[in-house]
């Protein structure tokens, strides 16, 4: 009876260990989606330069996403179209100093410096620096599109 107990008590703890040991993502994978990330911030980025900022920002935003401008919510791809619908400007540059990507791969965020380069009243070359904070989520396709920013 003692012997029975005794196998009873490790074959349950023998379930109980495999139940909560989560096998997560390898290193490799983590680096992979950490660089697809990156790339699609670089990406996003480039065509701000190149292309302007409207077409940037509709381009890598989710359907669902949101700009937080001061202390206002611009929420959804049409509203962010709406808000960025005459912001033209090329003079937006950033580059993230931190990515991570959650274990589920289908989150992850981007945080670093930007510096906005424009005229001022006077027609004086000026620019604006400060910090930027983006979370991506994967799209159903694979890409990644930013749903914060």
């Amino acid at each position: 009876m003692k012997k029975i107990k005794s196998i009873g008590v490790l074959m349950a703890m023998a379930l109980f260990i495999s139940c909560t040991t989560e096998k997560g993502p390898s290193e490799e994978m983590l680096a992979t989606w950490k660089k697809e990330i990156t790339d699609a911030e670089a990406a996003f980025a480039q065509m701000a330069k190149e292309e302007g900022m409207n077409k940037a920002f509709l381009a890598f935003a989710a359907d669902d996403a949101v700009l937080m401008r001061g202390n206002q919510l611009i929420m959804k791809k049409t509203g962010i179209g709406e808000y960025m619908k005459d912001q033209n400007s090329k003079g937006l540059a950033w580059s993230p100093e931190f990515v991570d990507v959650a274990k589920s791969g289908d989150l992850g965020y981007t945080y670093g410096y930007y510096t906005f380069s424009y005229e001022d009243q006077e027609g004086n070359p000026a620019e604006a620096m400060g910090v930027f904070h983006t979370v991506w989520k994967r799209q159903k396709d694979g890409s990644w599109k930013f749903v914060w920013d």
